[in-house]
């Protein structure tokens, strides 16, 4: 396949030329040779495609189906949103919530949803994903058999109806159908997105499979780079690259420090980096240590990186440890965090051009389903910090507009350690803006991108109108 896109700018100078044939890019230059498919860039910024270094691809998808619970302020409008959703639907029917947060109506129990869905098999996970809150009758419709370590008791040996960090359990009680995931490729590639690294703890031999299917079929067109807990292997097509082995850490239930030890030899024994769940400054702290005891390898990873004390980031730099940031987190929950958060933490979050500025590397990411897919809307608030209450957390942090694109450039196996750059010989994953790239990263929106290219082939093309 041939594409030809003239008339685009690429860093400074004047506009040029591109050529691209059987997936790579052949030619840079002016006024080249027309053969096949042509498009005018029409003076737009032709940029390397975005990469998304932390995304939860089937969790994405199955939001499609679930009710989500943005906007909901309190007890009065989460009850809303869930009787609504269940006037839609059957008796009996499953209804899975999506995005609750305690600041909604406190710490939710069977009882308690109980009273909102009498009728309907109900179950609500928890915005750090952590946490699924089941009915009575959804917990009767798992039932049977050994109970997963993660399910909560009460004094009297019954469940609360509070299930801990057991997404595969119940997936395979419910035994839902896999969601679409021609949908979330179609949507990634309209944000300028070429490749992905998917960071489920969860993701198996048979997960990993869908995905590579999904790749092959052209339904997630995006490279995709895969996490896991444990052992993986990849395909020889290279329908996907392996990722770190991903070390899931909660506040709640930490492992005892030889399991961690084991988890990171277990990792190099298979040639594989490691990439750590770490939302608070004690998991950060125990992530810290067990680096240091069994050492760590250039494209080791702290995901989050959600709260770092300052002190820590000498150590950062020391382990050569990358953090996999969200600042999108600052915008869609920065006015929760400014109420509940100590003043004195403030800095403490989603840090971003401290780490920077002290040569940590830092890469963007979107954790979506848990924040929003949208890298642009990452990028403006890593340049502004500012919450959706238009109050800005952590000044301190903020980057510039190249500062904060560079954070969606890496190659997905060098997060935070380098900008691609375009030139003659690399794969053609390509991202086509509408504008010139300083006036798209003036106030940067998805709503900038025209084109976009995976492989040479062309994904995405907005309208023309």
């Amino acid at each position: 396949m041939s594409l030809l896109i003239r008339n685009v700018e690429i860093g400074r100078g004047p506009l040029q030329d591109v050529r691209i044939e059987d997936g790579r890019i052949v030619g840079i230059g002016h006024d080249l040779a027309r053969a096949g498919q042509e498009l005018d860039g029409r003076c737009g910024a032709l940029i390397p495609g975005l990469c998304d270094h932390h995304i939860h691809l089937f969790g994405l998808a199955a939001l499609a189906d679930a009710v989500a619970l943005d906007g909901v302020s309190g007890p009065s409008s989460f009850q809303a949103r869930i009787s609504a959703a269940l006037a839609l639907r059957g008796v009996g029917a499953w209804v899975r919530v999506t995005g609750y947060h305690e600041a909604m109506a406190g710490d939710l129990s069977r009882e308690d949803l109980d009273r909102l869905a009498p009728r309907h098999r109900l179950r609500v996970q928890h915005q750090t994903g952590s946490l699924w809150i089941l009915n009575s009758l959804a917990l009767e419709s798992v039932g049977g058999g050994a109970s997963p370590p993660g399910l909560e008791l009460d004094g009297q040996g019954r469940p609360t109806g509070r299930l801990w960090r057991e997404d595969a359990w119940l997936r395979a009680r419910i035994g839902a159908e896999p969601p679409r995931l021609a949908p979330i490729g179609k949507m990634l590639s309209a944000y300028g997105i070429t490749s992905v690294t998917d960071a489920s703890v969860t993701t198996d031999a048979d997960a990993a499979g869908r995905l590579a299917q999904a790749h092959r079929t052209g339904d997630l067109p995006q490279r995709l780079t895969l996490m896991s807990g444990g052992e993986l292997t990849a395909p020889t097509d290279a329908a996907f690259s392996l990722g770190p082995v991903k070390v899931l850490l909660d506040d709640h239930a930490l492992p005892e420090f030889d399991d961690f030890l084991n988890r990171i030899t277990s990792a190099r024994s298979w040639g594989r980096n490691v990439a750590v769940h770490c939302v608070t400054a004690a998991e950060l702290a125990l992530s810290l240590a067990a680096f240091e005891a069994a050492g760590s390898l250039p494209g080791d990873r702290i995901e989050h990186g959600s709260v770092v004390p300052r002190a820590a980031i000498d150590q950062l730099l020391a382990l050569k440890l990358t953090v996999v940031t969200q600042s999108a987190f600052i915008r869609e929950r920065g006015d929760r965090y400014l109420n509940e958060v100590d003043p004195v933490d403030f800095d403490d979050l989603y840090r971003c051009a401290s780490l920077l500025a002290a040569g940590v590397p830092v890469a963007g990411s979107s954790d979506a389903p848990y924040a929003s897919p949208d890298p642009w809307l990452g990028m403006a608030a890593a340049m502004d910090r500012r919450s959706q209450g238009g109050r800005q957390l952590g000044a301190g942090e903020v980057v510039t507009g190249p500062a904060a694109l560079a954070l969606y450039l890496n190659e997905p196996g060098r997060p935070g350690r380098g900008d691609r750059i375009i030139r003659v010989g690399d794969a053609a994953d390509l991202c086509l803006l509408k504008r010139p790239l300083h006036e798209v990263m003036n106030a940067p929106r998805a709503d900038g991108v025209r084109a976009t290219i995976i492989d040479g082939r062309l994904e995405h093309l907005a309208g023309t109108a």
